[in-house]
């Protein structure tokens, strides 16, 4: 039987094929809190949709491959590599890990850390 980590792994990968975050959303408790980089924080299942859509909206394609996962009944840690298009078509490769903290059936808390400086576009250096 899968743990709640390996289903938020499956869904995840399910709502990035699909762009749909049904899936994804209906993990999350009423009052689940998610966080990524930023200092914004999504609240229930209301703002873990409006953060998956966010999350899909970044890209054109996005796949994420999962390099190490542990879960022990309270607490699930996973390791990533996603790969992908931004919107304006451009190549993307980064990592991450995500903590999720959940009761065995729904999540409470989502965190969520990546190389953010893959989303930089260098500065052209232009000569004199």
């Amino acid at each position: 039987m899968a743990n709640l980590t390996e289903n938020f792994m499956r869904a995840l990968q399910t709502t990035e094929q699909s762009g749909d975050p049904a899936e994804l959303v209906a993990l999350f408790g009423e009052g689940a809190t998610l966080q990524n980089l930023t200092t914004q924080l999504w609240r229930g299942q209301e703002g873990a949709r409006q953060f998956w859509e966010a999350y899909l909206g970044n890209f054109q394609t996005i796949r994420s491959q999962f390099t190490h996962h542990s879960d022990d009944g309270h607490t699930g840690l996973m390791e990533w590599e996603a790969t992908g298009q931004l919107q304006d078509g451009t190549d993307i490769a980064y990592r991450g890990a995500s903590v999720i903290e959940h009761d065995g059936q729904q999540v409470g808390s989502f965190r969520t850390y990546y190389d953010s400086a893959a989303f930089v576009k260098p500065a052209v250096e232009t000569q004199a």
